[in-house]
């Protein structure tokens, strides 16, 4: 499995609108877009996808811009990633609509393969925004209180 860039950027943006939207502030997209060095052609992609999905709800005019719809402690990051990733699986055999292969039934690597999704999905279901922001060393269920 490889995090594509748009999984990538929206990672980012979601970030970004945390960090800097925390008191309820709207955070502009232009202002995203420079602070991570980002192309703003490409979150005008990214960003309805978040909006439309409802992770962040936008505002527009005077003041306007992207704020988070919940507690950085309640987005995981499988969640954000799923949205604009699709599957996550390691290969495709695991994919929903992925190609069935006709060795499924006798494949001595498939065990392995879901081993390995497992794996990853446990993680990415155990990290959320806030842990990012705090860092993966400070994971503590109290993050979500404040």
């Amino acid at each position: 499995m490889m995090v594509s860039t748009r999984g990538r950027y929206a990672l980012r943006v979601m970030l970004d609108i945390a960090e800097h939207g925390s008191n309820g502030e709207n955070v502009p997209m232009k202002d995203i877009a420079e602070r991570e060095d980002l192309s703003l052609k490409y979150l005008e992609q990214i960003v309805p996808v978040l909006t439309k999905n409802g992770m962040i709800e936008g505002f527009q005019g005077k003041g306007g811009g992207y704020r988070l719809v919940r507690k950085p402690c309640e987005y995981k990051v499988i969640e954000i990633l799923r949205l604009v990733e699709g599957n996550l699986a390691p290969v495709a055999c695991l994919c929903d609509d992925g190609k069935k292969c006709e060795r499924t039934t006798e494949c001595t690597t498939l065990p392995f393969w879901k081993g390995l999704e497992t794996v990853i999905n446990d993680y990415l279901e155990s990290n959320t925004l806030q842990d990012m922001i705090c860092g993966a060393d400070t994971r503590t269920e109290s993050s979500c209180m404040s």
